[in-house]
């Protein structure tokens, strides 16, 4: 890391009011502020649009901060996709500032102002609970409305997870504010929570699938307090809404550390809540479904640090792969029923007990079935349909998701695969692939822009 002797120094001196309370009786707290010749955050690492939001605020009289992974990942001198910006403002307030300015979220207030296709999150300042309206927690202790505002820096703080992901970087000064010894934990390569761990996962279960992504992304290891936390309070992962628990899915397996997610989730029994019937055959001994699943993770990772697209679609199309294909098999074998048509009927079964846990929207689930149905149609490499196949829009999903069976163990797909690698080199392979490339797309209602994978 690139701190000076000074900066690393400074860091580690004491911080007054370690916490030792629970949230609502957290003290006001004295933080390390690293000036600016003591860190590495340079606004040439910052977006131009962040930067712009951060002056506006500032210059209208409201504090300002870059905060999260952006000032993190810098720090480890790496290139934040996503800047987060906290403020003294309110959601109005901010919106009133910003004609690009969205209001979104009722569990978690918050303010996007939109640049094209970046988006800037801005988050107000939360308070405690026990200080004003806005904030609902659950009979189990899990916070169900986070809006109380009129907070501080410090108390801003000390709602955040992790220590590495509460350092902010001052607009007006260009110093660094560590409340938290998140720099220290930086630089030893740790992930600690904010507060008492067990707290912390019973507010937010889905924070223990968070520690295990940033376990993945930072390559750190975790805290014994988190680590104990997590394995007494996971089971209220149960409790968090499959919609949500859809959304952490991607950013475990698209965010580029798929495999190094996969891997922390089983270390941490974290993985029935995401994937069941997966990790039901991975417990089992499965190895065919052990190695697809780790190719599957390979490709995609290297896919996103290649800049190429990848969908849920392939992604869950591996992972229930195992049980759909078993069963088809048995309605093949006890009902007599063709492939497809067994393969419509098994993926009835099995995909409704994935969306008890995680939701799976039909832009997804529906190519998903497609990749599942040509499986049996690309066993047909004769004549005309061959070609018309290649110029199926599934087909090159359809044709990876084939190799992967056989590097995992389907060894007499080989000859299969072989052929069909000939078969797209053929002039008229080629013209059917440009003619679907060039196809035009059904109309779709318009999306509102999203926000990338934060953190």
């Amino acid at each position: 890391m690139s701190y000076t002797e000074k900066g690393i120094s400074a860091v580690r001196r004491f911080v007054h009011g370690i916490v030792t309370a629970t949230r609502q009786d957290e003290p006001e707290r004295e933080p390390v502020v690293i000036g600016r010749s003591e860190h590495n955050v340079s606004r040439k690492k910052i977006s131009k649009n962040a930067l712009k939001v951060l002056y506006r605020l500032n210059e209208a009289g409201y504090e300002s901060y870059l905060v999260g992974g952006g000032v993190r990942d810098i720090l480890l001198e790496k290139n934040p996709k996503d800047f987060d910006i906290s403020t003294d403002a309110s959601p109005e307030q901010v919106k009133a500032l910003f004609k690009n300015c969205r209001l979104i979220g009722r569990r978690f207030r918050l303010a996007h102002v939109v640049f094209g296709r970046e988006i800037i999150e801005v988050a107000t300042f939360r308070a405690a609970h026990t200080t004003g309206d806005g904030g609902v927690t659950g009979e189990t202790g899990r916070i169900v409305r986070d809006n109380v505002y009129g907070g501080t820096l410090a108390d801003d703080a000390f709602r955040r997870d992790f220590t590495v992901n509460g350092l902010y970087y001052d607009i007006s000064d260009f110093s660094v504010i560590d409340f938290f010894d998140g720099v220290d934990d930086l630089h030893n390569g740790l992930l600690r929570f904010i507060g008492p761990a067990k707290e912390r996962v019973i507010e937010d279960p889905v924070r223990a699938l968070r520690a295990a992504r940033f376990a993945a992304k930072l390559n750190f290891s975790l805290e014994d307090d988190v680590l104990q936390a997590i394995s007494e309070e996971h089971h209220r992962l149960a409790d968090i809404p499959p919609a949500r628990m859809f959304e952490e899915a991607l950013k475990l397996f698209q965010s580029g550390y798929g495999k190094a997610s996969f891997a922390w989730l089983r270390d941490l029994d974290l993985l029935s809540y995401l994937l069941p019937l997966t990790d039901a055959r991975l417990k089992s001994g499965d190895t065919y479904a052990d190695k697809l699943t780790e190719l599957a993770l390979v490709n995609t990772d290297r896919r996103i640090k290649q800049d190429m697209p990848v969908t849920p679609a392939f992604i869950y199309a591996v992972m229930l792969w195992p049980d759909v294909a078993e069963r088809a098999a048995k309605y093949e074998k006890d009902e007599g029923m063709p492939p497809v048509p067994a393969l419509h009927k098994a993926a009835d079964d099995v995909i409704p007990q994935q969306l008890a846990a995680t939701s799976l929207p039909k832009r997804f689930s529906i190519p998903m079935r497609e990749i599942w149905t040509l499986q049996p149609r690309l066993r047909k490499t004769r004549g005309k349909r061959a070609m018309q196949l290649i110029g199926n829009p599934r087909f090159r999903a359809a044709y990876d998701f084939l190799l992967l069976r056989c590097e995992a163990g389907e060894s007499d797909l080989a000859p299969l695969c072989a052929t069909w690698e000939k078969l797209q080199q053929h002039p008229e392979a080629q013209a059917a692939i440009e003619s679907a490339r060039k196809a035009p797309r059904p109309n779709r209602r318009k999306r509102a822009p999203r926000k990338r994978t934060p953190d």
